[in-house]
């Protein structure tokens, strides 16, 4: 099998790589625009890598998608404070390019993996949020936060349409907060430059206080990536076509937790487990603030987001396995160690 990655050195997309060069026989042909984080593949003889921006090497593209079996797109603006800061910018990669891309898969008959995200549901009541049935509920246009998840959906119709219409061959992932090594850099200074765990880590390096957005009370279920790309996985290999034209929440409900507590257990794990940062651990403040001041106008924040799994675990087998404390020490052990 030859698969596509746009986006190969991204979090999901070095993940991936790395488990299809060590779990399969699979060709991987790869796009970025860096490699730090698939170093480790980069001179394995079934990778072939090139590094570009797909909004500009479009004859490269086009010839891959040709070539290869499956394709995933994953190159994305995923990091929420952009959604309010360059929100056309959201638009014009996460909807226009990616579309392109789609459009070219159904094409050629090709079978596109897109990353949907947890954030179509918006601020859906429902207790669980049901990839066939929970309605998809965003505020008004003035939040601008909502473009990203807009962006999502509406591409998310068009695939589905595709494949109505067109005989596209699709599946459509909905990954629910998922993280590990290499999610952002914790280095990056910038309330708001990456997402919420690397966030926390970074503000433990510097010693800086924890800034809670509205005072951290929003729940999240957070993801291993290891569970999350053992779904991809399988979703790639596509056993009895179960996952054909199929859309999958990729989450872990066991593992609600609230932003507030997410805060205080790393805190914790670091002081116990961590000697050398032990003591910045400990003089960690955790600050309520606003949403408004510390994203600026156009956020909107949900309260709740807890996936059913129930259509990965019948029409996959998977279920996730790694517990938030295995999951938290294994990405603290990378960035701290």
């Amino acid at each position: 099998m030859n698969v596509l990655i746009l986006g190969a050195n991204g979090f999901i997309g070095s993940h991936l790589s790395e488990a299809i060069l060590a779990q399969t026989d699979w060709q991987i042909h790869a796009m970025d625009l860096a490699q730090d984080k698939i170093e480790t593949c980069l001179q394995h003889p079934r990778f072939h890598f090139v590094s570009g921006d797909i909004t500009k090497q479009k004859d490269w593209i086009r010839e891959r998608i040709q070539h290869c079996d499956v394709i995933l797109p994953l190159v994305a603006v995923a990091t929420p404070a952009l959604y309010v800061q360059d929100p056309l910018r959201v638009f014009e990669l996460d909807f226009e390019a990616n579309l392109e891309i789609v459009r070219q898969c159904a094409e050629y008959k090709k079978h596109v993996i897109f990353p949907s995200t947890s954030e179509v549901y918006g601020m859906c009541p429902d207790t669980e949020f049901d990839e066939e049935n929970s309605n998809l509920v965003t505020g008004p246009i003035n939040k601008e936060r909502w473009i990203y998840s807009t962006s999502k959906q509406l591409l998310d119709r068009v695939i589905y349409a595709y494949g109505k219409h067109k005989g596209l061959s699709y599946t459509l992932f909905r990954p629910f907060n998922w993280y590990g090594p290499r999610l952002d850099n914790v280095f990056n200074p910038k309330p708001g430059g990456s997402r919420v765990l690397t966030q926390f880590i970074g503000n433990i390096l510097r010693g800086e206080n924890i800034n809670l957005v509205n005072g951290g009370s929003q729940q999240r279920c957070f993801t291993y990536v290891g569970d999350g790309v053992d779904a991809l996985l399988r979703i790639i290999k596509n056993k009895n076509d179960s996952a054909r034209n199929k859309i999958f929440n990729i989450g872990n409900p066991s593992e609600n937790i609230s932003i507030r507590k997410l805060a205080e257990t790393l805190i914790s794990l670091i002081t116990q487990s961590y000697p050398n940062y032990a003591e910045r651990a400990k003089s960690v403040q955790l600050v309520d603030i606003d949403a408004q001041q510390y994203y600026g106008e156009g956020y909107q924040d949900v309260s709740l987001r807890v996936p059913l799994v129930r259509h990965a675990n019948e029409q996959l087998g998977w279920t996730p396995q790694v517990s938030m404390e295995t999951g938290l020490r294994a990405t603290l052990d990378f960035y701290l160690n």
